[in-house]
């Protein structure tokens, strides 16, 4: 298994282990103790399943109090997958990484708590799962508009489908006095 960094180093990339034969494949999509050495927390509670169509756009979303990291998937299909920083104070605060996470790559990526997560489909369908540090409370999630100018994400679509939530989202300006603040690493 490789792990590497993104423009955002909390960001990261996982890139398992796969062994392929005439059977097909096989490999550990989550390993407890060799993704903890490599810095992933092993506490996660929750998993989560989604299957969603071309062109559908799920996010920017987030939880306030109770702030979920998340270990993406794609097992079927293929995904741009975004997380941004909204930690107060922190150096990169606003900004945000893109990866392409895909049935063929087998990439997953780790996106921590303070981070807002969105996913955009490119294939005709794509299921992805992932992983969550905390549970999902709806009363504390947020979302953030997918095309905030003051982000500038670059989305490679341009009128995504999204429900109703997403597509009434507030700027991430709307949510400045709630955002989770930033901790230096060794704090």
């Amino acid at each position: 298994m490789n792990v590497y960094s993104t423009s955002l180093p909390e960001v990261v990339v996982i890139e398992p282990d796969v062994h392929r034969d005439t059977r097909g494949f096989f490999l550990e999509s989550y390993h407890a103790r060799k993704y903890a050495e490599r810095g992933i927390p092993a506490a996660f509670v929750q998993d989560n399943h989604s299957q969603s169509v071309r062109g559908t756009l799920r996010g920017l979303h987030a939880q306030l109090a109770k702030p979920q990291g998340k270990l993406v998937r794609v097992i079927r299909g293929e995904i741009v997958d975004v997380a941004v920083d909204i930690r107060r104070g922190s150096p990169s605060f606003g900004s945000w990484v893109s990866v392409t996470l895909s049935s063929e790559n087998f990439l997953q990526v780790y996106i921590p708590p303070g981070f807002a997560h969105g996913f955009c489909v490119v294939s005709e369908v794509a299921e992805v799962e992932y992983k969550c540090t905390d549970f999902y409370e709806p009363v504390d999630q947020i979302s953030i508009r997918w095309d905030d100018p003051a982000l500038g994400i670059r989305w490679p679509l341009s009128e995504p489908i999204l429900s109703d939530k997403d597509r009434d989202a507030p700027l991430l300006s709307a949510w400045l006095d709630r955002l989770p603040y930033y901790r230096e690493p060794w704090a």
